[in-house]
């Protein structure tokens, strides 16, 4: 166990490097889709917007019924009461952000600003992880964190006007940064010799 090399640093940085580099592609065409949607949604934010409202609401309605559908069906379960009203929650959400979209925008996006800080945390973590592990490029992913870091520092800053269009904008930019920090290592990792 103790002369395993992949309990060593160089061994960890061996196998991230080889998984990396073996699938590349995947990360390549990851990378051009995100950026393409996030064009579309910067192009077109308040669209975008009212997307991910609807959409986010349609995900609610059908947890809510499969839920209320399930609680039913073991009504003899402990929890039962508690797992009702779970299952109505999803279901009365959904249902208003259905029938008011531009309203539910408002709460979906503080949603974001959560995530988008969140998710700037995490990114530089994961840079700094490459960063050791030395799969390169990591930089583009470090960039990603911090723009997340700031778009979740200027929505907040312009709440509640900026709630109609800066869903879709903020989730336009961070797809295309995101989207272009797996392009950049996809490229990197393929163009590596050191690992075969």
């Amino acid at each position: 166990m103790a002369n395993d090399p992949h309990l060593d640093s160089s061994g960890i940085s061996t196998v991230i490097r080889r998984a990396i580099h073996e699938h590349w592609r995947l990360f390549l065409a990851e990378g051009v889709i995100l950026v393409i949607l996030g064009t579309l949604a910067v192009l077109a934010p308040t669209v975008a917007s009212i997307a991910a409202t609807v959409l986010f609401g349609w995900i609610l309605l059908v947890s809510g019924a499969v839920g209320l559908y399930t609680t039913i069906r073991a009504r003899r379960a402990p929890g039962f009461t508690w797992s009702l009203v779970s299952a109505l929650t999803a279901l009365v959400a959904g249902a208003l952000l259905l029938k008011w979209p531009l309203q539910g925008t408002l709460s979906l996006t503080a949603v974001l600003i959560a995530f988008l800080a969140l998710e700037g945390v995490v990114s530089i973590l994961y840079a700094l992880d490459h960063r050791k592990g030395l799969s390169g490029r990591w930089g583009w992913m470090l960039a990603s964190g911090i723009v997340d870091l700031i778009l979740a520092g200027i929505i907040l800053a312009g709440l509640p006007g900026t709630a109609l269009w800066a869903l879709g904008l903020i989730i336009g930019i961070n797809m295309i940064f995101g989207g272009w920090a797996l392009v950049a290592m996809a490229l990197h990792a393929r163009a590596s010799s050191g690992v075969v």
